[in-house]
């Protein structure tokens, strides 16, 4: 193996002199086509019934809207972290978890909704117990064992990313125990067109419940697995060299072949999976810490968990396979001509790419514990004298170099900071209550963009 050795500081690369774009219409479109289907949805239930008779039929036809609704919610959820790179760059990977997240919540609900309503409403019309009515349904009915399975991995799937619970586990685990989630749909599936009495000897609506199942299936396949393992295969990604930038802070130099190919933008990061003694099974969210080079891809990462420590001891040569580049966290986002980065931490990683590359005027704010904690502080404050930028370092300790994150307190430093785009990176805490802080300072929302930690 070859290995080349990277520059011993990153070189600068030149700030990029693209005009600010308007809002993408892809978020919006994603919107409408979700809903659109979910109405669509609901005109199934609507054509395929005549009529509702009594409390039965009503508490029944409730629990087929819900059922319906909840086979839907499913495919949506996974089409959404299917990585399609249209809604990706366009969206932003970080938004597309939030909408996920907030989409396993109405499904599970849905899915809840629909159990408990079609036991009750079939316990109505047969005249039979709840509890006998649901052994009838689960071992009597075609593949209707298997869906309860399903629902059952759902709902464990669901406690586990209840934020009280995330807070617990840790992201590999976590991560790991999402995979039972494309289980649980193939489980319910074949119960959706075997019960559901929208799809019963209705074949249109067959073969379209196939096509928008099987469609998210392809996605899933292609840019989950396919593109991964045809990227690994051609860019032979390894691990150049670790260097130390902070305490508890490295910098890995990740080099291999055609890099360029990538087409990563900066702001931008790649899940990476170190094929090392224990961390082979894991692939963790790390953002690029200096400009993508046709010779090496770098990120810096803080030991914060069993994971992110290991990084430290791994050796030259260890092989990476990455998946990426994610995020839209990038200069496509930026509309005001002015820009103001404001990290927090190791948040500061994709802020250092845009810090070299933004074009305009661009002031950043890099707040830490300590002073020994500004990693890549000697890179920042060159790249501040490149472009003649100004950068404001925020520590908690000593006191002296303490500020708080206040509308007054950011306007002092940036006085006209109303007419800024911002772009925000750090733990979630603080990015809620900058967020608060920047809203109060004056700064429209659609100027706020930032990238959060919790996927």
């Amino acid at each position: 193996m070859t290995m080349t050795t990277p520059p011993r500081a990153p070189a600068m690369a030149r700030p990029s002199r693209s005009a600010p774009r308007p809002p993408s219409p892809v978020p919006a479109l994603a919107h409408l086509l979700i809903w659109g289907g979910a109405a669509a949805v609901l005109a199934l239930w609507w054509s395929d019934t005549t009529s509702v008779v009594g409390a039965a039929g009503w508490v029944t036809g409730a629990g087929r809207i819900t059922g319906l609704l909840a086979g839907y919610a499913c495919a949506m959820l996974l089409m959404l972290m299917a990585r399609v790179p249209l809604l990706d760059r366009a969206v932003g990977t970080d938004r597309l978890a939030r909408w996920h997240a907030m989409g396993g919540r109405y499904t599970i609900s849905l899915a809840s909704a629909h159990v408990l309503l079609i036991i009750w409403g079939y316990s109505l019309e047969s005249h039979t117990g709840v509890v006998d009515q649901t052994t009838t349904l689960v071992l009597h009915y075609p593949d209707l064992l298997k869906g309860t399975i399903g629902f059952l991995l759902f709902l464990i799937t669901g406690i586990v990313s209840a934020r009280a619970v995330r807070r617990r586990v840790a992201y590999e685990t976590w991560h790991f125990l999402h995979f039972a989630t494309y289980l649980a749909v193939f489980l319910v599936f074949g119960h959706q067109l075997s019960n559901g009495a929208d799809f019963t000897g209705n074949r249109p609506a067959q073969l379209a419940w196939y096509g928008l199942y099987l469609g998210v299936a392809a996605l899933l396949a292609w840019y989950r697995f396919a593109v991964p393992v045809r990227r690994a295969l051609r860019h032979r990604l390894y691990v150049a060299e670790v260097r130390p930038e902070a305490p508890g802070i490295v910098s890995l130099y990740l080099s291999g072949s055609g890099l360029e190919e990538l087409r990563a933008e900066p702001g931008q990061f790649f899940r990476w999976r170190f094929l090392a003694r224990g961390m082979w099974w894991a692939a963790n969210p790390y953002s690029l810490s200096a400009a993508p080079h046709p010779a090496y891809l770098r990120i810096t990462v803080k030991a914060s968990g069993g994971h992110s420590a290991a990084l430290a001891r791994l050796r030259p040569g260890t092989r990476v396979l990455a998946e990426g580049p994610y995020g839209a966290f990038t200069a496509r986002r930026r509309r005001a001509a002015k820009t103001l980065l404001l990290g927090g931490g190791v948040g500061i990683t994709p802020l250092r790419t845009l810090f070299e590359t933004l074009p305009g005027e661009v002031t950043l704010i890099y707040r830490a514990r300590r002073p020994e904690d500004l990693a890549l502080r000697g890179e920042i404050d060159a790249l501040a004298a490149a472009r003649g930028a100004a950068v404001h370092y925020v520590v908690d300790e000593p006191a002296a170099y303490s500020s708080p994150l206040t509308p007054e307190a950011l306007r002092g430093l940036v006085p006209d900071l109303a007419e800024r785009d911002v772009y925000l990176c750090g733990p979630p805490a603080m990015t809620e209550v900058a967020v608060t802080a920047l809203r109060g300072a004056g700064v429209p929302r659609r100027h706020i963009h930032h990238e959060s930690f919790s996927f």
